[in-house]
Protein backbone atom coordinates (compact mmCIF):
# COMPACT_ATOMS: atom_id res chain seq x y z
CA UNK A 1 0.00 0.00 0.00
CA UNK A 2 1.51 3.53 -0.71
CA UNK A 3 0.88 6.50 1.84
CA UNK A 4 2.07 9.87 1.22
CA UNK A 5 3.54 11.92 4.40
CA UNK A 6 6.09 14.64 2.45
CA UNK A 7 6.30 15.78 -1.05
CA UNK A 8 9.33 15.05 -2.79
CA UNK A 9 10.28 15.86 -6.26
CA UNK A 10 13.35 13.86 -7.71
CA UNK A 11 15.36 14.49 -10.11
CA UNK A 12 15.32 13.01 -13.75
CA UNK A 13 17.93 10.63 -13.14
CA UNK A 14 16.64 9.54 -9.86
CA UNK A 15 12.78 9.10 -11.55
CA UNK A 16 14.65 6.82 -13.86
CA UNK A 17 16.56 4.96 -11.31
CA UNK A 18 13.07 4.85 -9.32
CA UNK A 19 11.19 2.88 -12.33
CA UNK A 20 14.67 0.41 -12.82
CA UNK A 21 14.34 -0.37 -8.89
CA UNK A 22 10.42 -0.76 -9.41
CA UNK A 23 11.49 -2.83 -12.18
CA UNK A 24 12.86 -5.85 -10.18
CA UNK A 25 10.85 -5.06 -7.26
CA UNK A 26 8.06 -6.30 -9.70
CA UNK A 27 9.88 -9.36 -11.05
CA UNK A 28 9.82 -10.87 -7.19
CA UNK A 29 6.74 -9.70 -6.61
CA UNK A 30 5.36 -11.93 -9.46
CA UNK A 31 6.88 -14.69 -7.60
CA UNK A 32 5.54 -14.01 -4.11
CA UNK A 33 9.11 -13.04 -2.81
CA UNK A 34 9.75 -9.82 -0.68
CA UNK A 35 13.20 -8.87 -1.21
CA UNK A 36 15.23 -7.20 1.72
CA UNK A 37 16.97 -4.05 0.85
CA UNK A 38 20.52 -5.94 0.46
CA UNK A 39 18.89 -8.30 -1.81
CA UNK A 40 17.62 -5.56 -3.93
CA UNK A 41 20.73 -4.13 -3.64
CA UNK A 42 22.91 -7.14 -5.08
CA UNK A 43 19.97 -7.69 -8.05
CA UNK A 44 21.02 -4.17 -9.18
CA UNK A 45 24.46 -4.35 -8.65
CA UNK A 46 24.06 -7.93 -11.16
CA UNK A 47 22.37 -5.97 -13.76
CA UNK A 48 24.47 -3.22 -14.15
CA UNK A 49 22.05 -0.84 -13.06
CA UNK A 50 24.53 0.46 -10.18
CA UNK A 51 28.24 -0.07 -9.17
CA UNK A 52 29.09 -2.67 -6.06
CA UNK A 53 30.06 -0.19 -3.31
CA UNK A 54 28.82 1.12 0.12
CA UNK A 55 28.06 4.29 -0.84
CA UNK A 56 25.51 2.96 -3.91
CA UNK A 57 24.08 0.53 -1.03
CA UNK A 58 23.35 3.82 1.24
CA UNK A 59 22.32 5.90 -1.59
CA UNK A 60 19.54 3.32 -2.35
CA UNK A 61 18.03 2.95 1.00
CA UNK A 62 17.81 6.77 1.15
CA UNK A 63 15.90 7.09 -2.25
CA UNK A 64 13.39 3.96 -1.01
CA UNK A 65 13.16 5.61 1.96
CA UNK A 66 12.29 8.80 0.36
CA UNK A 67 10.20 7.56 -2.39
CA UNK A 68 8.16 5.61 -0.33
CA UNK A 69 7.69 8.33 2.23
CA UNK A 70 6.62 10.63 -0.58
CA UNK A 71 3.37 7.86 -1.54
CA UNK A 72 5.80 6.54 -4.58
CA UNK A 73 6.90 3.28 -3.73
CA UNK A 74 4.40 0.90 -2.14
CA UNK A 75 5.79 0.25 1.92
CA UNK A 76 4.98 -3.43 1.33
CA UNK A 77 8.15 -4.20 -1.05
CA UNK A 78 10.92 -4.43 0.92
CA UNK A 79 10.80 -6.62 4.16
CA UNK A 80 13.35 -6.01 7.38
CA UNK A 81 13.75 -9.48 9.12
CA UNK A 82 15.27 -7.97 11.70
CA UNK A 83 13.24 -5.51 13.33
CA UNK A 84 10.07 -7.44 13.19
CA UNK A 85 7.22 -6.97 16.31
CA UNK A 86 5.99 -10.30 18.13
CA UNK A 87 2.39 -10.28 19.50
CA UNK A 88 0.53 -13.37 21.77
CA UNK A 89 -2.12 -15.51 19.22
CA UNK A 90 -5.64 -14.90 19.43
CA UNK A 91 -9.12 -15.83 17.54
CA UNK A 92 -12.32 -14.26 16.81
CA UNK A 93 -14.09 -16.93 18.44
CA UNK A 94 -13.74 -20.92 18.15
CA UNK A 95 -14.37 -21.51 14.99
CA UNK A 96 -11.27 -19.42 13.74
CA UNK A 97 -9.36 -21.28 16.12
CA UNK A 98 -10.59 -24.38 14.70
CA UNK A 99 -9.87 -23.27 11.31
CA UNK A 100 -6.37 -22.11 12.49
CA UNK A 101 -5.56 -25.64 14.39
CA UNK A 102 -6.85 -27.46 10.60
CA UNK A 103 -4.43 -25.21 8.82
CA UNK A 104 -1.45 -26.36 11.18
CA UNK A 105 -2.26 -29.75 11.93
CA UNK A 106 0.44 -32.11 10.60
CA UNK A 107 1.85 -35.48 11.21
CA UNK A 108 5.62 -36.57 11.69
CA UNK A 109 5.73 -36.33 7.79
CA UNK A 110 9.57 -37.49 8.46
CA UNK A 111 9.61 -39.94 11.12
CA UNK A 112 9.89 -43.04 8.49
CA UNK A 113 12.19 -41.37 6.18
CA UNK A 114 15.87 -43.00 6.42
CA UNK A 115 17.77 -39.71 6.74
CA UNK A 116 16.57 -36.72 8.77
CA UNK A 117 17.69 -33.03 7.21
CA UNK A 118 17.50 -29.66 8.74
CA UNK A 119 18.45 -26.26 6.83
CA UNK A 120 20.69 -23.79 8.81
CA UNK A 121 21.74 -20.65 6.95
CA UNK A 122 23.93 -17.74 7.70
CA UNK A 123 21.33 -14.73 6.66
CA UNK A 124 18.21 -13.85 8.71
CA UNK A 125 17.63 -11.77 5.80
CA UNK A 126 17.02 -14.93 3.18
CA UNK A 127 14.37 -16.45 5.62
CA UNK A 128 11.73 -15.34 3.13
CA UNK A 129 12.79 -16.90 0.30
CA UNK A 130 13.60 -20.34 2.44
CA UNK A 131 11.04 -20.86 4.68
CA UNK A 132 8.38 -21.73 2.17
CA UNK A 133 10.39 -24.47 1.36
CA UNK A 134 11.59 -25.74 5.19
CA UNK A 135 7.72 -25.13 5.46
CA UNK A 136 6.35 -27.20 2.47
CA UNK A 137 8.79 -30.01 3.18
CA UNK A 138 8.48 -30.26 6.86
CA UNK A 139 12.30 -29.69 8.11
CA UNK A 140 14.00 -27.46 11.07
CA UNK A 141 15.17 -24.42 10.08
CA UNK A 142 17.86 -22.44 11.50
CA UNK A 143 18.94 -18.94 11.18
CA UNK A 144 22.72 -18.62 12.88
CA UNK A 145 23.04 -15.14 11.56
CA UNK A 146 26.53 -16.24 11.76
CA UNK A 147 28.45 -18.73 14.47
CA UNK A 148 25.89 -19.93 16.57
CA UNK A 149 25.72 -19.87 20.15
CA UNK A 150 26.42 -22.60 22.19
CA UNK A 151 23.12 -22.81 23.50
CA UNK A 152 21.39 -23.13 20.08
CA UNK A 153 24.56 -25.75 19.58
CA UNK A 154 23.43 -28.00 22.10
CA UNK A 155 19.39 -27.46 21.28
CA UNK A 156 20.60 -29.07 17.91
CA UNK A 157 22.60 -31.25 19.09
CA UNK A 158 19.17 -32.77 21.02
CA UNK A 159 16.72 -33.38 17.73
CA UNK A 160 19.86 -34.77 16.17
CA UNK A 161 20.85 -37.67 18.59
CA UNK A 162 17.10 -38.17 18.70
CA UNK A 163 17.00 -38.51 15.00
CA UNK A 164 20.22 -41.26 15.17
CA UNK A 165 18.21 -43.00 17.85
CA UNK A 166 15.69 -43.87 15.77
CA UNK A 167 18.25 -44.92 12.77
CA UNK A 168 18.09 -41.95 10.87
CA UNK A 169 21.08 -40.38 8.95
CA UNK A 170 21.14 -36.75 10.12
CA UNK A 171 22.53 -33.84 7.31
CA UNK A 172 22.97 -30.06 8.06
CA UNK A 173 22.56 -28.45 4.83
CA UNK A 174 24.05 -25.18 5.34
CA UNK A 175 24.00 -21.72 3.35
CA UNK A 176 26.45 -19.10 3.95
CA UNK A 177 28.64 -16.43 2.62
CA UNK A 178 31.51 -17.44 0.03
CA UNK A 179 34.31 -15.64 2.88
CA UNK A 180 36.56 -16.54 5.10
CA UNK A 181 34.39 -16.98 7.88
CA UNK A 182 31.63 -18.24 5.54
CA UNK A 183 33.82 -21.51 4.40
CA UNK A 184 34.64 -21.93 8.02
CA UNK A 185 31.23 -22.01 9.44
CA UNK A 186 31.32 -25.53 8.25
CA UNK A 187 33.74 -27.11 10.25
CA UNK A 188 32.76 -25.02 13.38
CA UNK A 189 29.28 -26.38 12.99
CA UNK A 190 30.40 -30.17 12.62
CA UNK A 191 33.46 -29.68 15.02
CA UNK A 192 30.46 -28.12 17.60
CA UNK A 193 28.00 -30.27 17.41
CA UNK A 194 30.62 -33.69 17.54
CA UNK A 195 31.77 -32.08 20.64
CA UNK A 196 27.97 -32.54 22.26
CA UNK A 197 28.05 -36.47 22.69
CA UNK A 198 25.24 -37.78 24.13
CA UNK A 199 27.66 -39.24 27.24
CA UNK A 200 28.10 -35.89 28.10
CA UNK A 201 32.16 -36.19 27.20
CA UNK A 202 33.31 -33.46 25.43
CA UNK A 203 36.79 -34.42 24.56
CA UNK A 204 37.87 -33.15 21.13
CA UNK A 205 39.37 -35.29 18.42
CA UNK A 206 40.90 -35.63 15.03
CA UNK A 207 36.89 -36.18 13.33
CA UNK A 208 34.55 -34.87 14.86
CA UNK A 209 32.23 -37.18 13.33
CA UNK A 210 33.64 -39.76 15.30
CA UNK A 211 32.22 -38.35 18.19
CA UNK A 212 28.62 -39.29 18.01
CA UNK A 213 27.43 -42.37 19.77
CA UNK A 214 27.34 -45.45 17.55
CA UNK A 215 23.96 -45.85 16.21
CA UNK A 216 23.46 -48.14 13.32
CA UNK A 217 20.61 -48.34 10.85
CA UNK A 218 18.52 -51.14 9.88
CA UNK A 219 20.65 -51.96 7.12
CA UNK A 220 23.85 -52.82 10.08
CA UNK A 221 25.69 -49.03 8.51
CA UNK A 222 27.19 -46.80 11.04
CA UNK A 223 25.31 -43.36 11.37
CA UNK A 224 27.28 -40.37 11.03
CA UNK A 225 26.09 -36.86 10.98
CA UNK A 226 26.94 -34.34 7.77
CA UNK A 227 26.90 -31.01 7.26
CA UNK A 228 27.31 -30.26 3.42
CA UNK A 229 27.23 -26.44 2.15
CA UNK A 230 25.07 -26.24 -0.65
CA UNK A 231 25.36 -22.43 -0.93
CA UNK A 232 27.19 -19.96 -1.92
CA UNK A 233 29.99 -22.54 -3.63
CA UNK A 234 32.67 -21.94 -6.22
CA UNK A 235 30.63 -23.53 -8.86
CA UNK A 236 27.37 -21.28 -8.41
CA UNK A 237 29.50 -18.02 -8.11
CA UNK A 238 31.13 -19.45 -11.61
CA UNK A 239 27.61 -20.41 -12.98
CA UNK A 240 25.62 -16.77 -11.81
CA UNK A 241 28.70 -14.38 -10.97
CA UNK A 242 27.54 -12.44 -8.01
CA UNK A 243 29.07 -9.02 -7.38
CA UNK A 244 32.48 -9.46 -5.33
CA UNK A 245 33.86 -7.67 -2.46
CA UNK A 246 37.11 -7.45 -1.30
CA UNK A 247 37.91 -10.02 1.61
CA UNK A 248 37.98 -8.77 5.17
CA UNK A 249 41.65 -8.92 5.90
CA UNK A 250 41.09 -8.38 9.61
CA UNK A 251 39.08 -11.64 10.01
CA UNK A 252 41.50 -14.38 11.73
CA UNK A 253 40.68 -16.92 8.64
CA UNK A 254 41.71 -14.37 5.91
CA UNK A 255 45.07 -15.90 5.00
CA UNK A 256 44.19 -19.05 4.79
CA UNK A 257 40.98 -18.61 2.27
CA UNK A 258 42.87 -16.02 0.40
CA UNK A 259 46.14 -18.49 0.03
CA UNK A 260 43.10 -21.05 -1.51
CA UNK A 261 40.57 -18.73 -2.98
CA UNK A 262 42.08 -15.26 -3.42
CA UNK A 263 41.00 -11.87 -1.99
CA UNK A 264 37.47 -11.78 -3.47
CA UNK A 265 34.92 -12.39 -1.35
CA UNK A 266 30.89 -13.34 -2.18
CA UNK A 267 27.79 -13.08 -0.41
CA UNK A 268 25.34 -15.74 -0.29
CA UNK A 269 22.42 -13.07 -0.85
CA UNK A 270 23.55 -12.03 -4.09
CA UNK A 271 22.04 -15.39 -5.68
CA UNK A 272 19.10 -14.85 -7.34
CA UNK A 273 16.33 -15.59 -5.62
CA UNK A 274 14.51 -18.08 -7.62
CA UNK A 275 17.71 -20.15 -7.99
CA UNK A 276 18.48 -20.16 -4.28
CA UNK A 277 15.31 -21.67 -3.78
CA UNK A 278 15.61 -24.11 -6.66
CA UNK A 279 19.07 -25.47 -4.77
CA UNK A 280 17.30 -25.60 -1.43
CA UNK A 281 14.33 -27.42 -2.28
CA UNK A 282 16.81 -29.44 -4.78
CA UNK A 283 18.99 -30.25 -2.05
CA UNK A 284 16.40 -31.69 0.88
CA UNK A 285 14.50 -33.65 -1.96
CA UNK A 286 17.53 -35.53 -2.56
CA UNK A 287 17.50 -36.91 0.79
CA UNK A 288 13.91 -37.42 0.78
CA UNK A 289 11.77 -40.56 -0.20
CA UNK A 290 8.56 -38.64 -1.59
CA UNK A 291 6.19 -41.26 -1.41
CA UNK A 292 6.45 -42.02 2.39
CA UNK A 293 6.14 -38.28 2.26
CA UNK A 294 3.08 -37.82 0.53
CA UNK A 295 1.83 -40.87 2.44
CA UNK A 296 1.37 -38.46 5.90
CA UNK A 297 -0.32 -36.07 3.52
CA UNK A 298 -3.49 -38.17 2.72
CA UNK A 299 -3.31 -39.48 6.78
CA UNK A 300 -3.03 -35.57 7.64
CA UNK A 301 -6.26 -34.93 5.01
CA UNK A 302 -7.97 -37.86 7.13
CA UNK A 303 -7.76 -36.71 10.06
CA UNK A 304 -8.48 -33.12 8.86
CA UNK A 305 -11.60 -33.92 8.35
CA UNK A 306 -12.54 -35.78 11.43
CA UNK A 307 -11.63 -32.34 13.25
CA UNK A 308 -13.84 -30.60 10.99
CA UNK A 309 -16.23 -33.09 11.74
CA UNK A 310 -16.26 -32.46 15.30
CA UNK A 311 -15.38 -28.87 15.31
CA UNK A 312 -19.11 -28.76 13.62
CA UNK A 313 -20.38 -30.56 17.22
CA UNK A 314 -19.31 -27.93 19.19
Amino acid sequence: MKEQFEDWKPDALTVTRLRQILAVLAEYKAMDIRLTLRQLYYQLVSKDIIVNSQKEYKKLGSVLARARLAGLVDWDVIEDRVRTPTKASEWDDIQDLVSSAIAAYRLPRWSNQRNYVELWCEKDALRSVIEPITEDLHITLMVNRGYSSISAMYDSSKRIRKAMAIGQHPTILYLGDFDPSGEDMVRDVRSRLGLLRADGDTRTGEDPEEQWPEFMDDQNAEIKLTVKKIALTPAQIKQYKPPTNPAKVTDSRYQSFSDQHGDFSYEVDALPPQALMRIVRGAIEDLMDMDLYKEWIVKEEIEKKKLIAAAKRI
